[in-house]
Order: structure tokens, then sequence, then C-alpha cells
């Protein structure tokens, strides 16, 4: 339920530090300001200007490589190199010249949808080799070895498309999921099936559709570090129940029968096993007698000596790391970490490293924030504490004993980067600078940092940093100058506000605004986004994109509350959610409405909300909860049902329908739907293979059997994603002309 953001390009940069947006503005007094059009907004060049995709270091550190779009097509990408030597930029891969347009299997186009990738062409990945000599990369179902020097290799050429492809650890194989086999072949030789074929139901090397959607793992097999052995997934859907999804298209409906484990159905029966690069010395992993259980993550000592195995049940309450014996498959529990309090979930994450002393870096939630932990010799120490959370463990350089990380220690808003000593945890340092938000990756080695930073008045800039967060380089420093995309907007351009409200226990809400330049005397509709859902924090002080400034250029206020169950605020904070979806969070966004009816620049009769997923959702239970409130409500590809939605998702929040059927039938938006007399649009795209169009097509009958009107806006052949250079100004424009229709406009 993740929404999914259009990525940019990527261009070299190499001089200062980016000015102050206020600067821009000095200089563009004398330019009219420019109202920014939807048609604009998702239009190439992205108004957002270049920024790195899937920026990596070489193993030797000589060469970073990205993906970079094109000026012309912000969704086709092509994989460049940049050499730290020379300082000079070479393509690799020129995606649209080496590249087949061969169509993607559907198996490949779902992975996509469910890596949020669905809406990009050409390279969407690739894999350095051991040596650092080249890289792997999957290019319309094929793939290729590039290296560095300009030759390129095409390893496959088949009407089938290779799923998740990788090089081994030491780069002796490739492997790759094709026809529900895993194959592995010696690269530049000859891949074989190293699994039998088992039929329809039954597939190895891949995860299956849960942990690909709802838990972050994409992959099914595991390499080991001297590439002797190999870790495979084999899991059974036969018993999965069949959705007959019907991916109603404008010219005509595929009909596809998609294994689909809705809440309280049985999941996909999930094995582990450890075999030869041939497939031979094939032994089973023990996971214990219960069957009924999520394979969470699977990890290799880094000396191959065991297999680290996560194992969550069902409930979410519970997860055990298993130590197994790769030559015997059996196991044992090394430990096990619960639920940080009564009526919680575990958040699973990949922020956890096994060094190579046989300790493990470890984050958790059992203080009530996410902080990190060291395991080491059966005993814990706890490395970070306070109030705030470790949103991402960075890396770590095990030579000199320091960790580095994410958290929200100086700023629930803005995240930054710090590193502590593992020796002597109690003092954090500081590595980026406090006027931006960050993210950050680093080398295998934890030496260097990839930095991207940005802030409401400066987009997306990504840099090279040493240990102590010193700037090397700008990989694209992104200048909002004068041939800037955004530039000719700047003029136009409204700072965002912040501040905080009081939920109904007294919990601070953060808050976002944006306001257009406002007469005195005048009132201001309102356009009140939501997500609402467990997980997102809309409300934070990065740069926010052109969208909501297009929405703002129309004479709309744009606001934004982050209610309890959002993230990075702590266990207490998200726990309200717990078997009462649809509850809390419906009070706390009515709490910043009655904030807004307070402004004296708010017109309180023209304050309209939209949402999409668990949004949509949000829209339908609050205009019920609250008839009168809002002006008007735009509800994009709902769930409107619990029972219509996946096992993991659902069940870790709300319990399992046999288990809990109250606590459903409170959350669901069918009920109560007839009590929605307030201006509604229903939007969702007819092949969603997440919010399956089920749970449109059932409140919409609802509502037409019971005489309520409303409107709708369908969008044949797209999935969740309901995006694209022509649809998503066609999304927003019929938005917007809804909006107009029912009065919710502009003062004159």
């Amino acid at each position: 339920m993740k929404s999914l953001r259009l990525a940019a390009a990527l261009a070299l940069g190499t001089c200062l530090a980016t000015p102050a947006m206020a600067d821009h503005h000095a200089s563009s007094q004398e330019t009219a300001a420019m109202d920014l059009t939807f048609e604009r907004v998702f239009a190439s060049p992205d108004l957002d200007g270049p920024s790195p995709r899937q920026a990596k270091l070489s193993p030797d550190g000589r060469y970073l490589t990205v993906l970079r779009n094109r000026e012309e097509d912000l969704a086709r990408y092509d994989l460049w190199a940049f050499d730290r030597e020379t300082s000079e930029w070479s393509m690799l891969i020129d995606s649209e010249a080496l590249g087949t347009g061969r169509e993607l299997s559907e198996d490949e186009k779902m992975q996509r949808e469910r890596a949020r990738v669905g809406s990009l062409k050409g390279i969407i990945s690739y894999q350095w080799t051991s040596d650092g000599t080249g890289v792997l990369v999957p290019l319309d179902g094929d793939l290729y070895l590039a290296r560095i020097g300009g030759d390129v290799v095409r390893l496959t050429d088949t009407e089938e498309s290779e799923l998740n492809p990788s090089l081994s650890k030491k780069g002796t194989y490739v492997s790759f999921v094709r026809d529900r086999q895993l194959w592995v072949g010696e690269v530049g030789g000859e891949a074989t099936p190293i699994t039998p074929k088992e039929g329809e139901a039954i597939r190895w090397g891949e995860a299956e559709f849960v942990a690909q959607e709802e838990m972050g793992r994409l992959t099914g097999y595991w390499w080991g570090p001297d590439d002797s052995r190999i870790a495979v997934q084999r899991f059974d859907e036969s018993m999965v129940g069949i959705v007959t999804r019907a991916a109603i298209g404008a010219t005509g409906t595929r009909v596809f029968d998609q294994r689909y484990p809705v809440a309280g159905s049985a999941n996909a029966v999930v094995e582990l096993f450890v075999m030869d690069p041939d497939g031979n010395n094939r032994v089973k992993v023990d996971l214990g007698e219960e069957t009924d259980i999520y394979l969470a993550r699977v990890d290799w000592a880094p000396d191959g000596s065991a297999l680290f195995v996560q194992r969550q049940n069902r409930e979410q309450t519970v997860l055990d790391i298993l130590k197994v014996d790769p030559a015997t498959g059996a196991s044992e529990v090394l430990f096990t970490e619960r639920a940080a309090v009564q009526d919680y979930w575990i958040n699973l994450g990949n922020d956890y490293k096994w060094l190579d002393d046989g300790s493990l870096i470890w984050w958790s939630e059992r203080d009530g924030y996410g902080h990190l932990y060291r395991y080491a010799n059966g005993a814990w120490t706890q490395l970070t504490s306070g109030e705030w959370v470790v949103t991402k463990l960075v890396g770590v350089d095990q030579e000199a004993g320091r960790i580095f990380f994410q958290g929200t220690k100086d700023d629930v808003l803005a995240q930054h980067v710090y590193s502590l000593d593992i020796a002597n945890p109690g003092e954090v340092t500081l590595l980026t600078d406090p006027a931006y938000t960050h993210s950050a990756s680093m080398d295998g080695k934890g030496q260097t940092l990839l930095i991207s930073r940005s802030n409401d008045d400066t987009p997306p800039q990504s840099y090279i940093a040493d240990a102590t967060g010193k700037r090397l380089a700008w990989i694209e420093e992104n200048a909002l100058d004068g041939d800037h995309p955004y530039a000719p907007y700047l003029a136009s351009h409204r700072p965002t506000q912040y501040g905080t409200i009081p939920a109904e226990d007294g919990t601070p809400l953060y808050w976002e605004m944006v306001t257009p330049e406002m007469e005195p005397g005048k009132k201001y509709p309102v356009y009140y986004y939501h997500y609402s859902g467990p997980g997102p924090q809309v409300v934070n002080k990065g740069w926010n994109g052109a969208l909501r400034q297009a929405i703002v250029d129309k004479g709309y206020i744009w606001f934004a509350l982050d209610n309890r169950g959002s993230a990075n605020r702590g266990v207490a904070f998200e726990q309200p959610l717990y078997r009462a979806m649809g509850g809390v969070e419906v009070r706390d966004q009515k709490v910043g409405a009655e904030y807004l009816k307070t402004l004296d620049f708010v017109d309180q009769d023209k304050i309209a909300i939209d949402g999409w997923s668990y949004g949509g959702y949000m829209t339908l239970k609050q205009l019920q909860a609250d008839p009168g409130l809002y002006a008007a409500g735009i509800s994009g590809a709902p769930v409107t049902k619990w029972e219509l939605y996946d096992t993991h998702y659902t069940e870790r929040f709300m319990g399992t329908p046999q288990d809990d059927g109250e606590a459903y039938e409170k959350a669901s938006a069918i009920p109560e739907a007839t009590k929605i007399v307030d201006p509604l649009l229903l939007i969702h795209g007819m092949a969603d293979d997440n919010v399956v169009f089920e749970n449109a097509t059932e409140i919409i009958s609802v509502m037409q059997e019971a005489n309520v009107p409303f409107q709708m806006m369908l969008y044949p052949g797209y999935t969740h994603r309901v995006s694209g250079e022509q649809i998503s100004p066609h999304r927003y424009n019929t938005v917007f002309r809804f909006l107009e229709h029912h009065g919710v406009t502009p003062p004159e």
C-alpha cells in the first residue's frame, strides 16, 4: 500500500553548494510568476530536477554507478558510471539501443508493481561483479553483462523473463528464476535449472505474494559467501484462494486467476532448502513443526558456517531467529524477538547486520522506540536510546568499529545521518546539515557514504561523503539556477508551514500547510491530503515536489496531518490502530479539520479531503463518521472491506475475521456507505492486483442500490498505480473539475 513516487534523472555535478532558494527569489522578481499546470507537473523533464537512482560504488571504490533517466523521457533509465580517478562519466548501457522492446511476462510485470517500479522503463536494477570489472543488468526480460570499458555480453535471449537475477558472491555464477524454477550457470556459460518443475502452484527461488507486497522481501534465494552453497525457497500456493482478476482494458479484458491470500485464509506453505550450485546435496531446513508461519528474512553468516533465518508467527507477535547448519538443515532458536507491548505487532525491517566476529547489530522496538542493539555471546547491549527512532541502519565499518544510521534524534520531521562507536556507544555524532532532511546508504565496508538531502526550498541533492560526513564530491548538486526545470516557477513557490495540535488524548499531531498568496479578508478552500494508515510519515521537512505547488497555484491551501498510527513516533503512537482501523485515524483527522475551521483565512465550508489506497479508505470512513464536516471527498483505490485485503498486512493490525469479526465489521466501509451525504468521487484502476477492483464494485453496488449519489472515474488497464505522463494530469484535472462542480473553489 505504499504510494509510488516517480524517480528522476541523474547528471554530474562537482561544484559548490546550492544557493538557498531565497537567493533565487531576489533574482526572479522581474520575472512574472508562472502558474503550474498538472500537464507540466507530470511532463519531462522532471520539475524536481535530476537525481540519482540506485547509486552504488564498485567493490574497489573506484567507480560510482547510477541509473540516470533521460531529459526527454523521465521514465526511461540508462546505466552510467563515474570514474572517481578521472572525474569522468560514461554511459555503460543505452537501454534503448540495446533493449529489444520485448514485452515483459505477467510475472515480471507483477513483481515490478510490488517493487513499486512498474512505471519505469529501460534498466531498473543492476549488480556489480565481485571483482569490480562489470555489472549484471536485466533489460527487457533478458540479462546482460556490461564490462567497464564498453563491452556488453548478452547472457540470455528467451521469450520468457528472467526473474530475480543475481550474481553469486564471488561472481562465479549467474542465477535467475524462469518458469517457476531456479536456474544457475557459470558467468558466460549455459544456465540450467537446479530445481524441479512441479506444476503451476509450486515455485522455486521466488518470494510469495505477501513477502513481495507486504514483507519487503523480493527474492526467494540466497547465495553463500564462498559460492559453494545456495539457500532456496520453495513455496506451494495450491491451498491459497483464487481471485479472478479481470484486467479490464480499453479494447478488451484479460482474466487472471491470481492466488491472493485474503485475511483469515490459507497462506502459501513455504519451505527452505540448501543445495550446491548444481542442485545436488540438497537438504531441507528445519523451520519447525508449525507450517503456518512467515519466512521473513534469510542471511548467511559472513564465513558461511551458518544460515540465519527469521521465522515470524502468523499473528506477527513473535520473531524467532534460527541458526541453521547448512550441511544438515538442522536448526536451533538463537533468540526470540517479541512484540514490544501487548496488543501490538512486530515491524519487520532490514536494519540489522551480522558482523565478522559473529556478533549482530539489530534493530528493535523493545523499549518503545526503534533503536539499535548488539547481540554478542548471548548478551545484549543497547547502542542507541531515547524518545526518538532509528529509521535505518546505513552501514558498519567493522575495522573502525563504527555504526552509521539514520534517525530522528534532532527533529522528528527531519531525518539525519549519525555515527557511533560500537565500544563506546554513548556519544552519537551528527554527520549531516541540520538545515536538510536526509537519506543515506554506504559501500559494503562502511567507509563511504552516499547521501541524499533536501528541504522545503531545495530539491533532492546527492553527494559522496567520508566517514565524518565531509562531502567529497557531488553526485548531483541539482542547483536551482536558471537552467533548472523548476526555475520558471520559482517566483510563485510558496513556503511550507509546520505546527502541532493535540489529539483527544493530548498527543501532539504534526501538520504541514502551504498557502497561496492570500488577500486580506478573503477565505480560501483547503485541499486536505491524507494517507492516515500505518507506515508513511507524510509530514516532513523534505522537498515535496511540484504537485502541491500546482494545487496552491490554483488558489487552494494544501494541508496534511499525521495521525496516530503513522511511523517514526514510537510504539505508543502506532499502537492505537490495533484491531481498530478506521477509528483513531478518523478522529485525529477530524481534529485537523476542526483546527482549519478556526483559521480566519480558511473557508469553513470548503475543506475537501483526498487520499489514495489506505487514504482512499479513510476518505470513505471520514465522510461516514462526520457528515457535513467536509465539503467533498476523493477516494482513490480504497480498501472497502478488510476481508478482501491480504493476510500479512491486514492480520498484523486486525487479527483474523474468525477471531475478531466485530473489529472487521467496525472497520469496514461497506455497512455505513449509504450514510455518505457529501459529494464523493471514487477512483480505481480496473486491473488493480493489490487493492483488487472488487473493493470498488462492492461499495459502488451498495450505494447504487440505495440510490445514494456519487461520482466515479475508472481507469481501464491500470493497476494500483494510476499514473503516467497523460494519465496523472487526467486524474488530477478530474479531481479539481469535481471540486469546482461542487463549489469548492477559490475566492473571486
